[in-house]
Formats: C-alpha cells, sequence, structure tokens
C-alpha cells in the first residue's frame, strides 16, 4: 500500500489551506489523519527539502517578536499540480481496492 507511506501528499494537503512552518505542518496532519499517519521524527524536513528542490513549495524565513525566525512553507503553483495528481493517483487506487474487497467470489464447481 504505497499510499500509507506517501508524506509529500500529506504536507501538500495540508499546505492547501496556506503557508505554514515545519511543526504546525506535521500537527495539522495528526489532528487530520489521527495516530496512523503521525509523523515520526526526521520524516518531516527532507520531504519538505525535497518539495522546496522540485518547486512544489516555497519557504521563507519569518520574523517573529522576541522568538528566532520560523521557516514558513507555502504551496506552489507546481505543487498545487502534483496535488491534483496524487488525488487522482489517490482515488484510483481506492477504486481497484474497492473493486478487490467489494468482489463476490465465483462459484466453484467440482
Amino acid at each position: 500500500m504505497a499510499f500509507r507511506s506517501d508524506v509529500a501528499a500529506l504536507v501538500l494537503g495540508v499546505l492547501e489551506d496556506g503557508p505554514l512552518h515545519g511543526y504546525d505542518i506535521s500537527r495539522r496532519i495528526q489532528e487530520r489523519a489521527g495516530e496512523s499517519l503521525a509523523l515520526r521524527d526526521g520524516q518531516l524536513y527532507p520531504i519538505l527539502h525535497r518539495l522546496e528542490a522540485e518547486g512544489h513549495v516555497e519557504a521563507r524565513w519569518v520574523p517573529q517578536e522576541g522568538k528566532p525566525a520560523r521557516k514558513v512553507y507555502e504551496l506552489t503553483a507546481s505543487g498545487s499540480g502534483l496535488l491534483r495528481e496524487k488525488r487522482d493517483d489517490f482515488a484510483r487506487f481506492v477504486d481497484s481496492v474497492r473493486a478487490l474487497l467489494d468482489a463476490k467470489p465465483k462459484e466453484t464447481h467440482a
């Protein structure tokens, strides 16, 4: 089940709502999906860096009063397109699994 490990799709999905820093991305994924899709330490930032390098997200440093600046990530037009592709792929995957699980076994005559 490849989609269980497609963290990039989850990241893009929560960034669709607007710019977020890393901790908020992780928290939103967990709020929406529960513990079954909670990110492990070290999972999020390599994916964010890859998405940024590929042009699917943009990052900028946002100053905070009395605190260090935060790096905030935002979905690009390319990222929106990739998210649409991932949603389409996932829908096809779900349809395929549903067809297999909902199929009635054929009767065999011995």
